[in-house]
């Protein structure tokens, strides 16, 4: 099969290989891809030293090809998934094939839903649905900021937070404001403007609920808008100290999402939730999309098609 391998360990390059179809073990099922979302560590996830060995990608959509003989009728072949592949002994998502363990995160692509849109919401849906878990029971009316309110998981993250009643806003170039507005966002600044932290207070004088700080290096920033004894959750992993009563924690990585996740799916596919895909690359430019989505300034999600 043809898949995308690192050219070595310590490369960002990207090499298309022809490489053996992966072979499904008793817990595992066999996918063939139809479509693979594009993310910032699609590169890094990979076990030790298999990097230049595997195919990278942790995310994608397709149909079962193959079921292990302990899947126990939970899978079965012609199935549509959408799922996520991180840390794989053999390899991830950008290739022609891959193998699933069963206790991976793997959902039903529901009618409706096409394969680019269920390869584009496994890992964002994900991330927003657990990072939102972490704040809590914030009441209808609380306030909360992102950090990057135009990409995969601010897009997403802003429309649940509407959903929920909260207001929300939201920070990207200025060019994606108008965009922003249109998914609910009723305040809208520039990162790139030294004002901004003082238009989000004026927005909300005690300061916001909480905040999602999405991109790297947002979460000390993000802390400035929050009120005393607020929440922070660092998506990107920032460390930052406690300030004013503000811990900043990392997303809940056991809160049990999945129903919740089954329901976006079945939002997007009536149109009930916008999934914003920046655009469709063919497979054979993959090294394109992921150049692109290393600058973080995508607005949504890329995806590869086969």
């Amino acid at each position: 099969m043809k898949a995308y391998l690192l050219t070595a360990p310590d490369s960002e390059t990207i090499t298309l290989t022809d490489v053996p179809v992966p072979e499904p073990g008793p817990g595992e099922l066999l996918v063939r891809l139809q479509a693979i979302g594009v993310g910032i560590h699609d590169s890094y996830f990979l076990p030790p030293d298999a990097a230049g060995s595997l195919p990278i990608g942790i995310e994608g959509a397709g149909v079962v090809e193959e079921v292990g003989s302990e899947v126990a009728g939970r899978h079965r072949r012609g199935d549509r998934i959408a799922f996520v592949n991180v840390m794989q002994p053999k390899g991830g998502t950008w290739a022609e094939f891959a193998v699933v363990d069963v206790n991976s995160l793997i959902l039903p692509i529901p009618e409706g839903l096409d394969m680019v849109q269920a390869a584009a919401l496994p890992v964002a849906a994900n991330t927003v649905l657990r990072a939102l878990a972490t704040i809590g029971d914030m009441p209808a009316g609380g306030r909360l900021f992102i950090a990057g309110g135009a990409g995969a998981i601010g897009t997403l993250a802003l429309q649940v937070a509407r959903r929920r009643g909260w207001q929300v806003a939201a920070s990207a170039s200025a060019h994606n404001h108008d965009f922003m507005r249109s998914l609910g966002a009723e305040m809208t600044v520039d990162y790139h403007d030294a004002g901004w932290v003082q238009e989000i207070r004026d927005w909300a004088p005690q300061g916001v609920d909480a905040a999602l700080a999405v991109h790297p290096g947002t979460s000390a920033d993000s802390m400035r808008v929050v009120k005393d004894g607020g929440s922070v959750i660092t998506i990107s992993g920032d460390s930052v100290p406690t300030e004013r009563g503000i811990t900043p924690v990392m997303i809940d990585y056991v809160a049990d999402v999945r129903a919740e996740l089954l329901a976006m799916l079945e939002d997007v596919a009536t149109g009930a939730v916008h999934l914003e895909i920046e655009r469709v690359h063919p497979f054979a430019e993959a090294a394109v999309a992921l150049d692109r989505v290393r600058t973080r300034h995508v607005r949504g999600k890329l995806v590869l098609r086969l």
